[in-house]
């Protein structure tokens, strides 16, 4: 990757930290979420008129994108009500550079070379590391664990769609516009159905907070499906999920989760396996 689209990842990266500490400081996760994906799926309405309609091949990837964001979005949910930012986060994120390196190279024709393939373990395992640090001893709580397992799961389904589909159309402006259109009704309908008969109630408190986040979601998840246009996908993922770093001081800081030394050594680890794969590559 050039310079240029590296610091555009690394910005999306400080962007995403953000969306998810709102969404883990929220009262009513559900329904942060839905509002922050409403959010980011309004500036896509409002700008499908000025771009191009996506190429017939990218459709599926499309919409496979949209499904598995729907599965994203319910395991996120779980997994902040049941841990921290700084345990879930690491797990969800750190999960996912493997698999899609796996996945890239099976299914993308992206060919990893020794170095680069030794980088995202490396990355892949400081990330992990950063959520083994127990608030006061307490032992994991293991439905966190398995919900942001399989977040991390959903990540590389829809970043690999994402990826290959943004290829297959002329335009990326106009495959990023319909993904977010598309994906936003279904999550917002389900969280007005479940807080049915107090929609406003429910709502309203999280309104500036929610749509705030989906701004700010959009445009962090808008770089790097345009980045994977450009560069390959593995290498955009494995430099995004560094955002791990800022969401572990963030949880410390605001949130007032534990950090400690395990956590500093683990953030030294994710930027060396960052580094080890653009040098490799």
């Amino acid at each position: 990757m050039t310079l240029p689209v590296i610091g555009l990842v690394l910005l999306a990266a400080a962007l995403h930290a953000t969306w998810n500490a709102l969404v883990k400081s929220g009262g009513d996760k559900l329904v942060v979420l839905s509002l922050a994906i409403l959010g980011s799926g309004l500036p896509a309405v409002v700008a499908l008129p000025f771009v191009p309609f996506p190429d017939p091949a990218s459709w599926p990837y499309i919409l496979a994108s949209v499904l598995i964001h729907q599965g994203y979005y319910f395991c996120l949910v779980f997994a902040y009500q049941h841990g921290d930012l700084s345990q879930v986060y690491p797990i969800a994120r750190g999960a996912a550079p493997l698999m899609v390196g796996v996945g890239a190279w099976v299914l993308a024709g992206e060919v990893l070379s020794v170095p680069e393939a030794a980088g995202i373990a490396i990355a892949s395992a400081g990330i992990m590391s950063l959520a083994f640090a127990r608030r006061n001893g307490a032992p994991d709580n293991p439905k966190a664990i398995l919900f942001a397992l399989g977040t991390g799961v959903c990540i590389a389904g829809y970043s690999l769609a994402d990826g290959m589909g943004v290829r297959r159309t002329p335009e990326a402006a106009s495959y990023i516009a319909w993904m977010f259109a598309l994906e936003a009704p279904l999550l917002v309908l389900i969280a007005m159905a479940r807080r049915r008969g107090r929609v406003w109630t429910a709502f309203r408190p999280h309104l500036l907070t929610g749509l705030f986040g989906g701004l700010i979601a959009a445009t962090a998840y808008g770089i790097v499906i345009w980045a994977m246009s450009l560069a390959p996908i593995a290498h955009v993922v494995a430099l995004r999920e560094t955002s791990v770093i800022l969401a572990a001081i963030i949880g410390t800081a605001i949130l007032g989760e534990p950090f400690g030394r395990l956590r500093v050594a683990a953030a030294a680890i994710v930027a060396a396996g960052a580094a080890l794969l653009q040098i490799g590559g």
